[in-house]
């Protein structure tokens, strides 16, 4: 069974680009969204992503929403802690696919990873 895991240095999950999340005022909270569209920099990219060293400047400091945990995920997409795994699995598969391309190397690291 394929096990979900962040594979540093991908950073996917930091393009931010608000059009590809058009429901995203629906998961975050008013003062979230604030947040989240703040952080929105240059080609959708967080701007507290360093494109150098592919990792968040500020990880353990991140917004709720940039975390992959059973509550959040529940809280903020009705998603069970049972069905967090496969979830977040898909969602990181779609996310490095449009960021990165479905045969890019960091698709390649993720199934690896992953298990797939």
């Amino acid at each position: 069974m394929a096990t979900w895991e962040c594979v540093k240095n991908c950073g996917a999950c930091c393009n931010l680009n608000p059009a590809d999340r058009p429901d995203i005022d629906e998961y975050l909270t008013p003062v979230e969204l604030e947040e989240y569209l703040s952080m929105v920099g240059e080609g959708g990219w967080c701007v507290n992503f360093d494109h150098e060293t592919r990792e968040c400047r500020i990880y353990d400091k991140r917004p709720r929403f940039c975390r992959v945990e059973p509550g959040i995920f529940e809280e903020m997409y009705g998603i069970e802690a049972d069905d967090l795994n496969d979830f977040a699995i898909d969602c990181c598969r779609q996310q490095i696919e449009g960021v990165y391309g479905d045969r890019s190397l960091e698709m390649l690291r993720f199934d690896k990873a992953v298990g797939i």
